[in-house]
């Protein structure tokens, strides 16, 4: 039995370190998840869990039916700044399905510095700032595209920020130039529009994604932007 490897939409990212010039991710997934994937890869009646040790500890069996019997892992959590209790559980839940294998792949991450964005010439924004004596922020980061090798080794990460910037990639040679070779049929595809039809407007195209130009563009809007700018053309 094996697990497959999370999707880019099934994996989180959370702030590890925090400073006035940068900040450090690490990418976790959620009880949800696992559960998601336990149900999808054994059924959702051949799997089952209990708490001992005031939920510090969780015992995630599955049914093997040539033994006939449950077999289980167990790992220990570690309670949460907030619901403490129910946090705890949570975790330990998760770590018992790490040992299962799911998301294990996630150990394999790269070292994740997102550093502050620059706003025109002017000094580094605000972006990492101090309140009540600790830093923080106000950007999210989500996955915007993961890929892995035949060892479930992550081979090619993309982090963009809430408002679709790109803020850390780790890619190999032939995902750059894939990537790079979409971003140019896009703006060629944009430039064949204005050209054969003067109500084509290009910022009414940006603001349908929801961003400021071609680059905010993440993988999923990419392929969407492509097959709209195509059957567009052929309209008109």
């Amino acid at each position: 039995m094996e697990f497959r490897t999370l999707r880019a939409d099934e994996i989180d990212c959370r702030i590890a370190q925090i400073a006035s010039n940068y900040c450090t991710l690490l990418l976790y997934k959620d009880a949800r998840v696992d559960m998601n994937i336990l149900d999808e890869t054994v059924g959702s009646m051949n799997w089952q869990k209990r708490y001992v040790r005031d939920n510090a500890n969780c015992i995630v069996g599955i049914w093997d039916s040539e033994k006939n019997q449950w077999i289980e892992k167990e790992d220990t959590g570690t309670e949460s700044f907030s619901e403490a209790e129910k946090g705890l559980a949570s975790d330990s839940f998760k770590r018992a399905c790490f040992n299962w294998g799911i998301g294990r792949e996630l150990y394999t991450a790269p070292s994740i510095f997102i550093f502050p964005r620059k706003d025109n010439n002017e000094e580094e924004s605000k972006e990492f700032f101090e309140k009540n004596g600790k830093y923080t922020t106000k950007t999210k980061f989500y996955v915007d595209y993961i890929n892995y090798d035949e060892k479930k080794n992550i081979t090619d990460l993309i982090i963009r920020d809430h408002k679709g910037n790109s803020r850390f990639e780790k890619l190999t040679k032939e995902k750059e130039k894939e990537i790079n070779n979409e971003f140019m049929k896009i703006r060629k595809l944009i430039q064949d529009n204005e050209d054969k039809d003067s109500k084509f407007d290009r910022e009414q195209f940006y603001k349908y994604f929801e961003v400021s130009s071609d680059n905010q563009l993440n993988m999923k809007q990419r392929k969407e932007a492509i097959e709209l700018l195509e059957k567009r053309l052929k309209n008109v």
